[in-house]
């Protein structure tokens, strides 16, 4: 239960002890399993007892509750979230470890993603390259055809 509390105010960035939509999203793209609009939507409809669109720290202990009695289906996003959390073993690893783990997961997404943002940086600028040796060679083309042309007046 301490890493749930844990992870509440980690991404209660509000800090109204709740977790509303946008949390929530930046939550689950932080664990790798970042969620649609509508995924988002239905997370917090699947446990939102009070009917407010957020998710207070009763209505987030359900969401284990309910993937441990096997009651979340296994393409749910709370599901995946359950699976995330539970990686880790608070008895064995305490809270300070279970902090640990999640800076580290969190860390480990940034790099995925800038990673990711360096080889789509490389393409765009190959991209680039191809397009202006096409112009290079449009170009090369068309006066190659004017002298072509002028040679034979």
């Amino acid at each position: 239960m301490e890493i749930l509390a844990l992870l509440m105010l980690l991404y209660d960035t509000g800090k109204d002890q709740f977790i509303d939509f946008n949390e929530l999203k930046l939550m689950m793209e932080k664990l790798g399993a970042p969620q649609t609009h509508l995924s988002l939507k239905e997370m917090i409809r699947e446990v939102d007892e009070d009917f407010d669109n957020k998710i207070s720290f009763r209505e987030f202990l359900l969401i284990f509750r309910k993937a441990a009695a096997g009651e979340l289906s296994q393409t749910c996003g709370l599901y995946e979230l359950y699976q995330n959390v539970t990686e880790i073993d608070v008895d064995k690893e305490g809270v300070a470890g279970a902090k640990t783990f999640f800076q580290a997961k969190i860390e480990q997404q940034t790099a995925s993603k800038k990673f990711e943002e360096e080889i789509k940086q490389e393409q765009e600028e190959k991209k680039k390259q191809a397009e202006e040796a096409k112009q290079r060679k449009a170009a090369f083309k068309e006066k190659s055809d004017f002298f072509h042309k002028a040679g034979q007046t």
